[in-house]
C-alpha cells in the first residue's frame, strides 16, 4: 500500500488540511461522477463510522487530514490509494477492504502505543504515542513533556492562565530569528487558536495554541526529519486528538462517552487506549445484568448507579453470572446471535476504560477464532475488561469475554491482542431466563451503528462493601 505523502512542504500541507481541508466544501461534481457517487455512499454511513474510516486512513498514512466525517477529494484519493489498484478506483470500501483497513490501522496504532489521555497538569486531552515517547517529565512552566529515548522527538503540552493574548504568542512564535535556520512553512491565526508549522535544517515542528476562558492551552512537537516517514502520520493523529478544553467526563457509574481518538470519537481500535478498571455487564431486561464471573472475583459487592446489586445466578462452567438491580435497564435485552461466528469474522467488543478515574466507553476491534468448542476471539482487551460484550456486525450479541486480561506482559502499559473465551448466547439466555432470540440478518452494518446499539445495553458497575 502506497502512502500519500507530499514531501515538498509536507508540514504546510499537514497544517492546512487539519484546519481547512477536512471541512472545506467539495468542488462541484457531475452527478454521475465517481466522486459524487462515493460522496453519496460515504454520507449514508453513520457519522461515527465515517470518522472511524478517516482515522484509520490517517494511521495507514493515506490521509493527511482531520477526521471530520466530511467526504471530499482528500478522502476519495486516500481510499483509492489504500485500495492500490484492487478493483475500481471508485472511492468506496467493500466490507473486506474496510476490515483490512481497520486491521492495518490497528497494527499501526499498536506499534506506537497511541493513547488519548488527559494531562493532569494542564487539563489538555491529547493522544500520546507512548512507545515512541516513553520519557515523561513535568516542566517548570507547569506543562508536561513526552520524549523519545534518544531525544529526537519531543512533545510539549502547555497551559497559561487567563491574561496572555493569543496574538502576542503567535507573533513570538512566528518572529524571524536570524541566528536560527528555522523556516515557517505554514501559519494561521484565528480568534480562538493559531497554528504554526515549519522546518529547521534537520527537523520539523508543529504547534497549535488555543484560547478559552481558562486561558491558553496548546501543544508543540518537534522531530528529526529522518523520522518523517513514521512521525508525519503520528503528528496528524495527535493534532486530530487534541482537545484544549475538554468537557467534564462522565463519572464512574454514569453512562459515558466514547473514547479512542479524541474529539472525533472514533470507535475503531482502542489498542493503545487507557487501561480499564471499571467493571461492566450487559442489560438483559427486567433489571437483570449478565456479567463475567471474573469480574465478580475482583468486585464481590457489585453496585449499579450507586445502589447494591444482588447476585441472582451463576454458572461456573460458563464463567458467567447474572446480577439484579432496580437501577438496571428494564427494557428488552440484546438480540442474541444463533450459532458461532465464522473464523476471522469481524466483531466489536465494548467495555469501559479508565481515563483519569472516569469511566469511558471503549470499542475494541475483535476477530472470531476458529474452533469447535466455545467461541473465542482475539482482541486487545485491557486489564479490568473481563466481561467485555462482543457484538457481530448485525448488532447481535455474540457473548461476554470471561477471561480476565492479565496485568503482566503490557507494552508501554498497554495489553497487546490476545485470545479470550466467550460465554455465548445460549449460556446467557439460559442463566438470564430469556429466549435465545436473534435479529434478522439485516441490521447495523457499520462499526458506528453496532456501537450505538451496544452502548444502549452496556451497564457500568461500581464496587462497594
Amino acid at each position: 500500500m502506497r502512502a500519500i505523502r507530499a514531501r515538498s512542504g509536507a508540514m504546510a500541507a499537514l497544517a492546512a488540511v487539519l484546519l481547512l481541508g477536512g471541512t472545506a466544501a467539495t468542488r462541484a461534481q457531475a452527478p454521475d461522477s465517481p466522486l459524487a457517487a462515493a460522496t453519496s455512499a460515504f454520507g449514508a454511513l453513520p457519522e461515527a463510522e465515517r470518522k472511524a474510516i478517516q482515522v484509520d486512513l490517517i494511521w495507514t498514512g493515506h490521509l493527511n487530514s482531520a477526521a471530520t466525517g466530511s467526504f471530499g477529494p482528500l478522502t476519495f484519493r486516500a481510499i483509492n490509494a489504500f485500495k492500490a489498484g484492487r478493483g475500481a478506483a471508485d472511492g468506496r470500501l467493500a466490507p473486506a477492504e474496510r476490515q483490512e483497513l481497520a486491521r492495518a490501522a490497528q497494527a499501526a496504532r499498536q506499534a506506537t502505543g497511541f493513547a488519548v489521555l488527559t494531562d493532569e497538569r494542564t487539563g489538555v486531552r491529547i493522544g500520546i504515542p507512548a512507545r515512541l515517547l516513553p520519557k515523561r517529565e513535568a516542566l517548570p512552566n507547569g506543562g508536561s513533556r513526552w520524549q523519545s529515548a534518544d531525544g529526537r522527538v519531543t512533545l510539549d503540552v502547555s497551559a497559561t492562565p487567563p491574561g496572555g493574548t493569543l496574538k502576542a504568542l503567535f507573533e513570538r512564535a512566528t518572529a524571524a530569528n536570524p541566528n536560527a535556520a528555522r523556516k515557517i512553512t505554514y501559519k494561521l491565526l484565528r480568534p480562538d487558536f493559531f497554528v504554526v508549522a515549519g522546518e529547521t535544517a534537520t527537523g520539523k515542528f508543529f504547534r497549535r495554541q488555543a484560547f478559552g476562558e481558562a486561558g491558553l492551552r496548546g501543544f508543540s512537537i518537534g522531530y528529526d526529519k529522518a523520522l518523517a516517514g513514521t512521525l508525519d502520520r503520528v503528528v496528524t493523529a495527535i493534532a486530530d486528538s487534541f482537545e484544549p478544553f475538554p468537557g467534564p467526563g462522565a463519572p464512574a457509574g454514569a453512562q459515558p462517552r466514547l473514547t479512542g481518538q479524541g474529539p472525533a470519537a472514533a470507535v475503531m481500535a482502542v489498542p493503545g487506549g487507557p487501561v480499564a478498571r471499571h467493571p461492566a455487564g450487559i442489560a438483559l431486561g427486567g433489571g437483570r445484568v449478565a456479567v463475567a464471573l471474573a469480574t465478580l472475583k475482583s468486585c464481590p459487592a457489585p453496585r449499579i448507579a450507586g445502589k447494591p446489586a444482588t447476585i441472582a445466578a451463576r454458572d461456573e462452567a460458563a464463567g458467567l453470572a447474572v446480577i439484579e438491580s432496580a437501577e438496571a435497564r428494564k427494557g428488552a435485552g440484546p438480540a442474541l446471535r444463533a450459532g458461532r461466528p465464522d473464523a476471522g469474522e469481524r466483531l466489536v467488543a465494548l467495555a469501559y476504560a479508565d481515563a483519569d478515574g472516569r469511566a469511558v466507553a471503549s470499542a475494541i476491534p475483535a476477530e472470531a477464532l476458529p474452533g469447535e468448542g466455545a467461541t473465542a476471539i482475539r482482541a486487545a482487551l485491557q486489564p479490568g475488561q473481563a466481561g467485555a460484550a462482543v457484538f457481530d456486525m448485525a448488532g447481535r450479541l455474540v457473548g461476554l469475554a470471561i477471561d480476565a486480561p492479565p496485568e503482566t506482559g503490557l507494552v508501554a502499559g498497554v495489553a497487546p491482542a490476545r485470545d479470550y473465551r466467550l460465554a455465548g448466547p445460549a449460556a446467557i439466555a439460559a442463566l438470564g431466563g430469556g429466549a435465545a432470540a436473534t435479529t434478522p440478518e439485516a441490521g447495523p452494518s457499520s462499526t458506528g451503528a453496532v456501537v450505538a446499539v451496544g452502548l444502549g445495553l452496556l451497564v457500568p458497575m461500581g464496587c462497594g462493601a
